[in-house]
């Protein structure tokens, strides 16, 4: 696979995914708090889009780019420290006495870079679920069952963070984009998100299922060609992964399931997204200027999942690493071809939120990259205190950015996944 497959393999727009208009049905909120429905600015109808007010009085403006107007995380209650949890994990699942395996995941522990997860399971839920260990004994939909209603529960959590930071009610909510490996069901956690925040019955959904480690920034992708293409609309992206979809007992066959369970946690995370901040009722944390997703040629077999009796399997090649290291820098020159010229971007001069999907992953992209090590100290600062929590770690390191002094007003947030996949978005940080 050359560099060059790579850089033609891509896909991205600065004003998002398609430049075609919104057609069809759309609400617009007025300021005494009624909605009116109506075509789109490309009808004759009576009332045109251009025409719909905006909550602090204003005509609608001419497109802009998309922002992140909030963050807000939620994570289970069950803290457990990374230097003893292979005492649990074989304590929990009766293994003990596979002392040996035990050794091997204690190395791993040991070489994570990580200090502590938090998890949704814990003793308690896991002796009234000894299917989830027991090996060989279909589980599948008991896991389900449990995950269809802790999905949405800590998706609900993390997003009502985010609705109070951005300080507006639930109900000017326009989109909603949720994401989750984490189980299916039907109907999925979108519905049960409507009634957990109250939102309108009319809000458009969207799920995103199954996608991996990059799905935070597909959903931003997603969520910036929606508000940049519909005037005065606004996206909460609700991200919530859980690990007991892969909760299994050790095994020496599947010496996968050790890694994942010595690096994943579990974690949620609620964004709010909207083009053109209403003055002195919202505020920009990062604007969104591209974004764009390319898929490596040939490497389908690299990252893996497949759903069994038992729940869902992970194998994770380890040329992953290697992998991405040999294209993350085409991948990041096409990404900085769309910030102004003028700015003559290199890669330290820019702030850089990194999936941090383990030490070996972050360590790759900043030797590539050249980067100074403080470039990937909030990437560093959330393996250490979460874990890898897939497609919200991403999000997470970018709520870690925005909490730091600002620096550098120019970066990316890049994350990687089956596919092989690479997703990536150009910000802008705190322009108000």
């Amino acid at each position: 696979m050359g560099k060059t497959q790579l850089l033609n393999g891509m896909n991205g727009s600065e004003n998002g995914m398609s430049s075609k208009p919104y057609s069809g049905e759309f609400v617009v909120n007025k300021p005494n708090g009624e909605s009116a429905k109506g075509p789109d600015s490309h009808t004759n109808g009576k009332q045109k889009l251009q025409d719909t007010h905006r909550p602090d009085g204003s005509s609608s403006p001419s497109k802009h780019h998309a922002s992140i107007l909030a963050i807000g995380k939620a994570v289970p209650p069950n803290r457990y420290n990374q230097s003893t949890y292979p005492d649990f994990y074989f304590g929990v699942t009766n293994c003990s006495h596979k002392v040996e395996l035990k050794q091997r995941m204690q190395r791993i522990c040991e070489k994570s870079a990580i200090n502590t997860r938090y998890l949704m399971l814990n003793e308690e839920t896991l002796k009234q679920h000894p299917e989830f260990y027991n090996p060989g004994e279909p589980s599948i939909e008991q896991r389900h069952d449990l995950l269809e209603e802790e999905v949405p529960k800590l998706a609900a959590q993390a997003a009502t963070e985010a609705l109070k930071e951005w300080g507006r009610p639930a109900s000017e909510i326009t989109h909603l984009i949720v994401v989750t490996l984490s189980g299916v069901s039907i109907p999925g956690a979108d519905v049960r998100l409507v009634k957990l925040l109250g939102l309108r019955h009319d809000v458009q959904r969207v799920m995103l299922y199954m996608l991996g480690c990059y799905a935070g920034i597909t959903a931003l992708r997603l969520a910036k060609d929606l508000v940049e293409n519909n005037p005065n609309s606004r996206v909460l992206i609700a991200c919530s992964e859980l690990t007991a979809t892969t909760f299994r007992a050790p095994d020496e066959k599947y010496m996968y399931d050790i890694v994942g369970a010595s690096l994943f946690g579990d974690g949620a995370v609620g964004v709010i997204v909207g083009a053109n901040p209403y003055p002195r009722i919202e505020r920009s944390l990062f604007e969104i200027h591209w974004a764009g997703v390319s898929l490596a040629p040939d490497t389908a077999h690299v990252v893996q999942g497949k759903l069994k009796s038992d729940g869902l399997y992970f194998y994770l090649d380890k040329s992953l690493p290697m992998l991405l290291g040999e294209n993350i820098a085409p991948f990041c020159k096409m990404l900085m071809a769309h910030a102004p010229d003028k700015l003559r971007l290199g890669y330290n001069d820019m702030f850089w939120a990194v999936h941090p999907g383990g030490p070996a992953i972050l360590n790759s992209v900043e030797e590539q990259l050249k980067l100074n090590p403080e470039k990937m100290s909030a990437s560093r600062y959330v393996l250490v205190n979460y874990g890898n929590i897939s497609a919200s770690s991403v999000l997470y390191v970018l709520d870690e950015i925005r909490r730091r002094p600002a620096k550098e007003e120019w970066g990316a947030a890049l994350a990687f996944g089956p596919g092989v996949t690479f997703e990536g978005v150009l910000l802008r940080r705190n322009v108000d």
